[in-house]
């Protein structure tokens, strides 16, 4: 196989063999005691391994190993890139392709950049690609998650049935696309605050479906991640507090009800600061304070809690909010209006033949 070009610095791409899940094969089909079966790459061995049930895991355990590694549940992906396909194609087939392109040929297909950006959800691509692929291909990582890409870099390329990786592409890209856009612009936020102790992080701001995704792609582009879910933490709002009576009321009635879990109170003026500090809250949601005002808060709490600032915030201000020594900068539109990534899957016409060695 050709390789690719790579920029410099970027380590060699290595040829990975995927084993497949076919589609409409799932392994929770399979009769109880009866493996992951033909289709599954999971071998004796992985489940102690990687933490995985047998007869779940669907992907190679390869590609499921990093998939973990990067916090991500490998099932979950593959329920992802499952949904994807299976939405693409309406219980139909791809009908382009199969009129276009003949059953036995063979292709290289480059991801590649059309824009500058961060790059995020490469192996969910791959797990989108194994389970419409009817055979093995091959892929090689070029890039990693994570990294700084620019226009016309090959990030990714894979090598199996031309029909497979046409009726396979758009749900790659649309999930790599979100996924890298989501990146980029949380690189934008963490490059702004820089060295200054403040950090970047995501709200449940997120899509239906994709909130592990997308707060992954976060964590690739230098920001972190706040709760999962509601069950992580307790965030006391404003109708909470409108319920409960007030905030210190809302507080207590939390700890009381859970009293190991993490506590945090969202409060809009300053007066409300120390009898919810006086409560023992674990961190303060400063709404809509401005950068002066924030300033103030960060003095008047003096270590004793975190502090996160939120709401209306920009990229333009974070340098003056970091500046005043808060904690974090709550960002919902890091997955809420994040614009994608421009990433395409060009084949390589040279290669495109009927059958392979």
């Amino acid at each position: 196989m050709t390789s690719s070009p790579r920029t410099p610095g970027t380590p060699p791409a290595r040829p990975v063999e995927l084993t497949l899940l076919p589609l409409g094969s799932r392994p929770a089909d399979e009769p109880v005691g009866g493996g992951c079966g033909s289709g599954c790459g999971c071998g004796d061995g992985h489940d102690e391994e990687l933490g995985l049930d047998p007869l779940e895991c669907g992907l190679d355990p390869d590609l499921a190993a990093l998939l973990a590694a990067g916090g991500l549940d490998p099932v979950r992906v593959e329920d992802i890139a499952h949904l994807a396909v299976e939405e693409d194609l309406d219980n139909g087939v791809d009908l382009t392709t199969v009129a276009t392109v003949p059953e036995e040929a063979v292709s290289t297909g480059d991801f590649t950049a059309r824009q500058a950006g961060t790059v995020a959800g490469l192996h969910i691509a791959e797990a989108v690609l194994s389970v419409v692929c009817t055979d093995e291909f091959e892929v090689e990582r070029h890039v990693a998650d994570g990294d700084r890409v620019e226009p016309g870099q090959v990030l990714l390329s894979v090598t199996g049935r031309t029909r497979d990786l046409l009726t396979g592409e758009r749900s790659a890209l649309n999930l790599l696309c979100r996924l890298s856009g989501v990146a980029t612009a949380t690189r934008a936020w963490a490059d702004a605050l820089g060295d200054t102790g403040t950090s970047v992080r995501d709200t449940r701001k997120t899509t239906p479906g994709l909130r592990a995704l997308e707060k992954y792609a976060v964590r690739c582009g230098g920001g972190v991640n706040h709760r999962m879910s509601l069950s992580d933490a307790a965030l006391i709002k404003d109708n909470h507090v409108v319920a409960a009576g007030g905030v210190a009321e809302a507080f207590r009635r939390v700890r009381a009800e859970f009293p190991g879990v993490p506590v945090e109170v969202e409060v809009d003026r300053l007066d409300q600061i120390e009898p919810v500090l006086a409560e023992g809250a674990d961190l303060l949601l400063l709404d809509n304070f401005s950068p002066e005002l924030t300033a103030e808060a960060v003095r008047l709490v003096a270590g004793r809690a975190e502090l996160e600032s939120s709401g209306r915030l920009t990229l333009a201000d974070a340098p003056a909010y970091a500046a005043t020594g808060v904690d974090y900068l709550a960002v919902g539109a890091l997955t809420h209006s994040a614009p994608i990534l421009d990433i395409g899957l060009d084949l390589r016409e040279a290669d495109t033949a009927e059958g392979g060695d």
